[in-house]
């Protein structure tokens, strides 16, 4: 049965997207709000030519949600190959598509709307920003970084904290909107500082997450990630998550589906470690006054996966997330 009531997933375009494949079986109104700071690979070259906010994320949610079953579903998840021309090689054709509607309708938020049109999505999908702007950190050591790029980078110190780079770069009004009006707010998952914390450091969302009606969620990630959450634990994620929402977060799910021995040696030689609840770390996540929920929700695969330079870690199961979200509905 349907339920009437609002959910709103803040992330990216792999992590949020894996809640929303799961929620819109059994809600409505759903909102994706997505990160667009990136400056890698097809993005970073795109953000160059067009001066626009990161399109990869946003291309890739909308891509995911209307799946394969056409060739335009396709054709916006192509990379182009074009060895002779490296603005233009290994760019996926979507995130030109957005480029060129930004200039057609002279806003990228109308952009991102239109192809989700286009494409026949029903789930609104929003960019957690319209201003090209970039992520900074600060490292522990007092170190400063521009750019998502370089704030993922390995072999650094730890970061310390993320801010936005433009000073005067707000969130997108409807993101605002849709938190206000929302029953539910997922946080993640996905990188951690890039992508979540990518949202939560711009002051008005989170604020508006802190004054909202609505449950708040964090999604724990299932594992580190190199150059980001080296040696985190599952109660260091929630911990950075509670930092920029100033302790406004109800509860916290957190996945107890253990993969394979081989698996996790073959994470392990990448420096990722998978993260599994202990008594302990439930109880240090409580006394934070948060609700720690442990379920199964592994999306677990025979083989480790590589996205490119990043680490693709071991996914959350979409309708396993679903469920226990609509409980808490």
């Amino acid at each position: 049965m349907v339920n009437s009531a609002k959910a709103v997933a803040i992330g990216g375009g792999c992590g949020a997207v894996q809640v929303l494949l799961g929620l819109r079986t059994h809600l409505d109104h759903l909102t994706g709000i997505i990160a667009v700071t990136d400056t890698g690979r097809s993005t970073g070259k795109v953000r160059d030519l067009a001066s626009i906010p990161a399109p990869g994320d946003i291309r890739n949610a909308l891509g995911t949600l209307a799946g394969d079953d056409t060739d335009f579903c396709k054709l916006i998840q192509h990379r182009l190959s074009v060895p002779k021309y490296d603005p233009l090689n290994g760019v996926a054709f979507g995130n030109l598509m957005l480029a060129a509607l930004t200039q057609h309708t002279g806003d990228f938020g109308s952009a991102v709307d239109a192809l989700r049109e286009m494409l026949g999505v029903r789930v609104r999908i929003l960019p957690v920003t319209t201003h090209s702007t970039h992520i900074c950190a600060e490292l522990v050591d007092g170190t400063l970084l521009e750019q998502e790029l370089n704030v993922r980078a390995l072999g650094k110190p730890p970061i310390k904290r993320i801010f936005i780079q433009d000073r005067m770069a707000v969130a997108y009004q409807p993101c605002i909107d849709a938190i206000c009006d929302a029953d539910l707010v997922t946080i993640g998952p996905g990188s951690l500082f890039t992508t979540v914390i990518a949202c939560l450091a711009f002051d008005d969302l989170s604020r508006a997450i802190r004054e909202c009606k609505a449950k708040v969620v964090y999604l724990c990630n299932n594992t580190t990630q190199p150059g980001q959450t080296d040696d985190f634990t599952l109660a260091d994620h929630v911990q950075q998550v509670m930092i920029y929402l100033h302790g406004r977060l109800d509860a916290v799910l957190l996945n107890s589906r253990a993969p394979s021995q081989s698996l996790r040696e073959a994470y392990a030689r990448d420096g990722v470690d998978v993260l599994s609840p202990t008594s302990d770390e439930i109880k240090r996540i409580e006394r934070m006054g948060v609700r720690p929920i442990v379920r199964d929700l592994a999306q677990l695969t025979d083989g480790k996966r590589d996205l490119f330079d990043k680490q693709d870690s071991i996914r959350h199961d979409p309708l396993a997330v679903a469920s226990v979200l609509v409980e808490l509905l």
